[in-house]
């Protein structure tokens, strides 16, 4: 295990989450801001633009600057967080605090099964990409459904997903034997997406909603 790796992309990974909170609550307390995002088709136009930075990020890491990393990498948890704003609208800060402790833990037992297991996780990566495909083909075709059933299920099941990407990601990260910056931005950016997508499916099952 390369520990110097580690850390530099544990750095990062905790460099986006601090980006994508500290602008969704600096966003939420602005009603202008608010307003504008939420209003007409810019929330679209965020959303496209977190796909440029994921695929961009992605498919180019490997012959990027270290510097075009990094902006992508933070642009993406920037943008994120306009969209992160709402949850501070819809449920109680109390309960946002402590949805994100409850996922800390779980991501960070998870993070540990994953360093230090000797079995081979490799193989399970194509069962969760696959499972995550069918997820989004079936939460595309919910939204014409408005079957809460299928909405609740999916949740459930995108958390047991992302939460098997946690131990996967980490223990392909602890595998890597070089101190690449754009490879250590890359691994962040995979546990980065886990975090949050496990924190969204607590939050819209055990999170209080405001009155």
């Amino acid at each position: 295990m390369n520990n110097e790796f580690l850390s530099n992309v544990f750095k990062w990974f905790g460099l986006g989450l601090l980006v994508t909170f500290l602008v969704a609550y600096a966003v939420s307390i602005n009603e202008s801001l608010l307003q504008l995002i939420f209003s007409g088709g810019a929330t679209i136009v965020i959303v496209i633009l977190e796909l440029v930075c994921a695929i961009w990020l992605s498919v180019r890491i490997h012959k990027m600057q270290t510097s075009t990393a990094t902006m992508l990498y933070l642009g993406y948890t920037a943008l994120t967080g306009l969209t992160f704003s709402s949850i501070f609208i819809l449920y109680e800060l109390e309960s946002i605090i402590w949805i994100f402790l409850a996922t800390a833990i779980v991501f960070g037992i998870l993070s540990l099964i994953g360093a230090k297991t000797k079995i081979n996780l490799s193989g399970l990566g194509i069962f969760l990409i696959i499972g995550l495909l069918a997820i989004i083909i079936i939460s595309i075709i919910n939204m014409f459904l408005l079957n809460n059933t299928i909405d609740l299920a999916l949740c459930i099941i995108s958390i047991v997903i992302f939460i098997g990407f946690v131990a996967y990601d980490v223990q392909k990260i602890c595998r890597i034997n070089t101190n690449n910056d754009n490879l250590a931005i890359i691994a962040a950016f995979d546990i980065y997406l886990d975090f949050i997508n496990i924190f969204i499916r607590l939050l819209q099952l055990f999170g209080k909603r405001r009155d």
